[in-house]
């Protein structure tokens, strides 16, 4: 097994009983980079080659010097028994939203294509603080906008390392496709309504949504302010877990971080199940979706070997000791992406609106006659048709006439479905849950090109995920598993305000009632 293969902490681990270097561990990365990843996202990349199609694109930007150097850097505070950090020596990737200083911070859009940001995201600087080593910035949908990593303006865009002609999920979609191609133990992505976890479970990794403000925005181009978490992306729950503690805290530069110190959640990430309430929802069994041809809302059952995966998951947990709920009513679920549609277009029109050619970004060549039609031009240039179809819509729906009848009553959806996880969570309710345990997505991967273009069915990819954004709670995706086509499926633990320490003691649970499992020695396409 390459160094490139080992999980986080067991790199941490061989690194400080001095069986390998940081610089090594950093070598057999960017050597397994090479070999699977073949060439990064650019500007009018232009068409495919046979070659690429089976290649993982997962990377926008390498920072192998910058890496290099703290590789050194920690090679030599090991040498001079100093402490470089709890996560010493571990390669990550940063999804490509983040800015971080003297980097291309492109948020994988024209319009930030010359972008070097001035500064660093505090989740990233707390990485590297902690000793971890920024390998490059990966690709995503542009400004986030997707559910399957198409929409980048830097081409090739991101495969998936299971199957090369099915999308990795989005927009953490380079995220994911980093860690399963085993190019990276690690990577920070964003989820605004499902965009760690959906593309988690289409990847076949771990993928965590934190409470909100439980990990600082500082440095994060905004999607959609209020549903914006930045989380982990990681192999084993342990190693998320390990992560999350990292990036976790208050910061002064972010008010809308929460106080709320982060328990030590290594220490009882072994504690087991035994006397947990886990809950499992009819209402995470199907999903609500319009017809495209004719607006009616239709129901439809989840793949039943979809349901299967979550099922055999609880009667593991309970042969674990944990106590499982059926029946629990989720009954706004259903609502979600509707809400999320209005809400998330509302916030991301006002947040691109500073980008105008004028400060910084991408400025029209073109000659214009004032400034207005500098700044029409600028945007009409930079951005893609995923962004500009947000503006429009978030300015549709904003409007005094509208407001009232989208704006206003997304909101109140927003607040309904915040109630449902109030009253299961309840300690003193009828149900009392510690977690509830869900699928994560309502298909596996789908394929290139498949649904790309229709918004509406691209959003539905989402049902699943994105309540929790909403609501505001932590959740975790985690694979289980593959369906008949050998895809990985993904189920979903989702907790109350910050009990992130609960799903990783139950998401770790499961790993072990599983460790045996034959479908845990499948390698990815990529590295067979």
């Amino acid at each position: 097994m390459e160094l490139c293969d080992l999980s986080a902490l067991e790199l941490t681990q061989l690194l400080r009983q001095k069986k390998t270097s940081a610089v090594e561990i950093l070598e057999s990365t960017l050597e397994r980079i090479g070999s699977v990843d073949g060439r990064s996202g650019a500007l009018d990349g232009g068409a495919l080659t046979d070659e690429d199609k089976q290649k993982v694109h997962a990377f926008i930007t390498l920072t192998d010097d910058r890496a290099l150097e703290h590789a050194q850097q920690i090679d030599k505070q090991l040498a001079n028994s100093e402490d470089p950090g709890p996560l010493a020596g571990v390669p990550f990737s940063v999804k490509d939203i983040f800015c971080v200083t003297g980097t291309p911070s492109t948020a994988a859009s024209r319009i930030l294509a010359n972008f070097k940001a001035p500064y660093t995201a505090t989740a990233v600087a707390r990485m590297e603080a902690a000793g971890a080593l920024m390998v490059g910035k990966v690709n995503l949908d542009e400004f986030t906008h997707g559910s399957s990593n198409e929409s980048s303006a830097f081409q090739p865009s991101p495969r998936n390392p299971w199957d090369t002609s099915r999308v990795p999920g989005g927009s953490s979609g380079g995220s994911a496709a980093s860690v399963a191609a085993g190019e990276v133990p690690l990577s920070l992505g964003t989820d605004t309504a499902g965009s760690i976890r959906q593309p988690a479970a289409f990847c076949g990794v771990v993928g965590v949504k934190p409470t909100y403000g439980r990990v600082s925005r500082y440095g994060l181009i905004a999607f959609a302010s209020s549903l914006d978490c930045p989380g982990p992306v990681a192999r084993t729950v342990t190693d998320a877990a390990a992560m999350l503690q990292v990036i976790s805290g208050a910061d002064d530069r972010d008010a809308t971080s929460a106080p709320t110190p982060a328990p030590d959640y290594l220490s009882t990430i072994e504690n087991g199940v035994k006397g947990m309430r886990i809950g499992l929802s009819p209402d995470y069994f199907r999903i609500t979706y319009p017809d495209p041809q004719t607006g009616e809302l239709l129901i439809q059952a989840l793949p039943a070997e979809i349901e299967r995966s979550v099922r055999q998951a609880a009667e593991k947990l309970a042969a674990m000791g944990a106590e499982i709920v059926e029946d629990v009513p989720m009954p706004n679920t259903r609502f979600g992406i509707p809400a999320y549609f209005v809400i998330s277009r509302v916030e991301t029109a006002s947040n691109l609106h500073r980008f105008d050619g004028v400060k910084y970004g991408l400025r029209t060549k073109a000659p214009t006659a004032d400034l207005t039609q500098m700044y029409r031009q600028s945007r009409n240039e930079g951005f893609g048709l995923q962004p500009k179809l947000r503006i429009l819509m978030g300015m549709y729906v904003s409007a005094a006439q509208y407001s009232e009848e989208y704006y206003k009553r997304a909101l109140r959806v927003r607040t309904l479905i915040r109630r449902d996880f109030e009253s299961v969570y309840d300690p003193a309710g009828k149900y009392r849950l510690d977690a509830l345990l869900t699928p994560t997505t309502p298909t596996t991967a789908f394929a290139m090109e498949a649904i790309y273009g229709n918004s509406v069915l691209m959003q539905y990819a989402d049902q699943l995920t994105v309540s929790a954004n909403h609501a505001g709670v932590p959740g975790i995706s985690i694979p289980a598993g593959f369906d008949k086509s050998g895809l990985p499926i993904g189920i979903q633990l989702l907790g109350a305000d910050f009990c992130e320490d609960k799903l990783f003691r139950i998401g770790r649970a499961y790993e072990h009632a599983t460790e045996s499992a034959e479908w845990r020695q499948v390698k990815p396409q990529v590295l067979r």
